[in-house]
């Protein structure tokens, strides 16, 4: 399936190219009598890195298995590791919405490059030299501590 047919999922990403590949397996757990379907999907999706601000490819894989539930209520039944899906009273869903459910769940809440590094300007703080009385005369809570040498003093 196309990832530009994924409306949602593309407005997280900065580009809808690339192709996701899944599988849907459907089945039923005799011992609970509950219906299940196990989520498998793969895809290569375009995201802007927070560090950098420049798009990368972030790998993801989703493996998963959802309960197939028509209420609330009903999710309490359901095995461990089993999330929940409420399918409609017809019991039809749409196999693509399930996927992109599943995709968005998946990406990072902040996305990151593994490969990218911090600024020099960020990482090279201490590039002057300066020792520590020049860092504390920089230092906010400098201020503080003279005035607090100074109430102790009295009139």
């Amino acid at each position: 399936m196309p990832v530009a047919a994924l409306e949602r999922l593309c407005g997280a990403l900065a580009g809808d190219e690339g192709e996701v590949g899944f599988r849907l397996d459907f089945g039923r757990d005799e011992q609970l009598g509950t219906d299940y379907v196990d989520v498998h999907a793969q895809v290569s999706l375009t995201m802007i890195c927070q560090r950098t601000l420049e798009p990368f490819v972030l790998p993801v894989t989703v493996d998963s298995r959802l309960g197939l539930i028509r209420r609330e209520r009903d999710e309490a039944g359901l095995p461990p590791g089993c999330e929940p899906l409420l399918v409609a009273e017809d019991g039809r869903l749409r196999p693509a919405d399930v996927i992109e459910d599943e995709l968005l769940l998946a990406l990072p809440l902040v996305p990151v490059n593994p490969d990218s590094s911090l600024p020099d300007a960020a990482v090279d703080h201490d590039a002057t030299g300066q020792d520590d009385a020049a860092g504390q005369e920089n230092n906010p809570f400098a201020v503080l501590r003279e005035l607090k040498k100074q109430a102790g003093r009295g009139p």
